[in-house]
């Protein structure tokens, strides 16, 4: 009677996820291209003026501002960093670049 509740949380352990999760790659819910878009996006990583630290930046957007806001904000989501959006370019902290070009192939972008 004293070892049921050891019981249950092996059975517990046994059902958790897989511990090397990190590692696979990111999936969005929607893998629908959303944004149509026809000239390409870049994205680099730049250190100017930011105290050494690198960000991944995406330039080259022809849509309206609301969905580059949109997108800045599940790209944020996505990858657990801060950023920003303005002069329709989006700014994401730390070095993202493989990462930002698969979730935007996702959304439907093509990237240079």
């Amino acid at each position: 009677m004293g070892n049921d509740w050891k019981d249950t949380l092996s059975a517990l352990r046994e059902n958790l996820e897989d511990p090397e999760e990190d590692s696979k790659e990111i999936i969005i819910e929607d893998t629908k291209p959303k944004y149509l878009q026809n000239n390409s996006l870049h994205v680099i990583t730049d250190r100017k003026g930011r105290n050494g630290k690198i960000a991944t930046i995406i330039e080259g957007f022809t849509i309206q501002k609301e969905e580059v806001e949109e997108i800045a904000r599940k790209l944020k989501q996505n990858l657990g960093v801060g950023g920003s959006f303005r002069n329709n370019e989006i700014l994401i902290q730390g070095d993202y670049k493989e990462k930002v070009k698969n979730l935007l192939t996702q959304f439907g972008f093509k990237i240079k």
